[in-house]
């Protein structure tokens, strides 16, 4: 089977972007319940200009944006790849491009946030240069938070 990837940079008023951020909300509440009242407001996006969504096939199955944390340092958020297109490379390509992003908007740092119990997305980010740091505001005193920094510049 032949597969076709198309990255587009939008915002995070694309609708498929919207519906991927549904799935993936839907995915972090059933396997974290008791956690959505202490993160919940960390994950609503307002309007933003820095959103990735890989398409496969035409079909919208991976996403990623950041947003400003200081002057120069963007935090990662919204990171998903739906399930039927892991393993196939989407969230490392997702990554590189908001990192090529941030780099070009003059930001020098990449911070993010994930849960303990994502694994996956914790060696995810170790594997493309991501170190695990004291957590940041607002997650300091969060114990189910991991935080993670990477030098882009």
């Amino acid at each position: 089977m032949n597969l076709i990837t198309k990255v587009v940079k939008t915002t995070s008023e694309n609708p498929d972007f919207m519906d991927l951020i549904k799935i993936f909300d839907t995915f972090l509440w059933e396997r974290y319940p008791e956690l959505k009242n202490d993160y919940w407001e960390n994950n609503l996006i307002e309007f933003n200009p820095n959103v990735f969504v890989i398409y496969l096939n035409d079909k919208a199955v991976a996403c990623g944006c950041f947003k400003r944390y200081n002057s120069t340092t963007v935090e990662l958020k919204r990171m998903f790849v739906s399930p039927e297109a892991r393993g196939l490379g989407l969230a490392q390509k997702i990554i590189k491009e908001l990192e090529e992003e941030a780099r070009t908007q003059g930001f020098e740092t990449i911070v993010l946030e994930t849960l303990y119990k994502q694994i996956e997305a914790i060696n995810l980010y170790q594997k493309v240069g991501f170190e695990i740091v004291e957590n940041y505001e607002p997650y300091v005193g969060l114990v189910n938070s991991v935080c993670m920094s990477k030098s882009i510049i």
